[in-house]
């Protein structure tokens, strides 16, 4: 039975738009159930003994689908799980139409004319509301970039949300170690990708530290990650 619902998989893909391949995994963009929808393909690593990476395969699958439903519960805005086989290690999810990164966003922001300085400080604020919230649920996200974040035009009020994406590396801690490299993580990534926003990022941690229950442990341990960094760039 497992084997006929893998092959059914790869039936499956062998007809989606393959749209990105990294290390981990594949990307395609196809229809599911009538829905647009994005899989997420584990495909096997051959350096690794076939036991051990089936295993480790399978819960990364798990650790990623628990990491979505698990902020999907708190109100924080991640694309819909429509299916997930355990045996092609594949998660079918809602593509988020109409959408485009927060990276994308900042740049075209930065690029204009007249700089929307209040545009982006709101933008920040939110960004960091929502990690706050994400991380109260011990979700530690393993890969926060402005890649990874969209911004879904809503229908209604014409307010832009903020939609999470891509926890192929989330895992479940209540570490203030592990949210603090999170934190840390995003901070390289925001200021190599956006240059001259420090100051937007000092936004973003006011904004998690008003709103994350357990920020101060946080925010302590992101100071010692900073430093060993520093220390390590010194050392070389």
């Amino acid at each position: 039975m497992a084997q006929e619902k893998s092959v059914a998989v790869s039936d499956f893909l062998s007809k989606a738009e393959l749209i990105k391949q990294g290390a981990e995994a594949r990307v395609y963009r196809s229809e599911f159930l009538g829905k647009s929808a994005i899989v997420k393909e584990r495909f096997p690593k051959r350096y690794r003994h076939p036991v051990l990476d089936e295993r480790l395969t399978h819960r990364r699958t798990v650790q990623e689908v628990r990491a979505i439903l698990r902020c999907r519960r708190a109100g924080i805005s991640t694309p819909v799980v429509y299916f997930v086989d355990y045996t092609s290690h594949c998660i079918f999810l809602e593509e988020i139409m109409g959408s485009l990164t927060v990276r994308d966003h900042i740049a075209s922001i930065q690029q204009s004319d007249s700089c929307k300085e209040q545009e982006l400080e709101h933008l920040a604020e939110c960004v960091g509301h929502i990690l706050a919230k994400m991380h109260d649920e011990d979700v530690i996200h393993g890969d926060l970039t402005t890649s990874n974040m969209l911004l879904r035009h809503g229908l209604e009020d014409g307010e832009s949300s903020l939609v999470l994406i891509d926890f192929g590396l989330s895992y479940i801690s209540a570490l203030p170690e592990d949210k603090g490299v999170d934190l840390y993580v995003l901070e390289k990534a925001f200021l190599s990708t956006h240059p001259n926003t420090e100051t937007l990022f000092d936004k973003l941690l006011k904004s998690y530290r008003a709103s994350s229950k357990k920020s101060s442990a946080v925010i302590k341990k992101l100071d010692e990650v900073r430093l060993r960094g520093r220390k390590r760039s010194m050392v070389g």
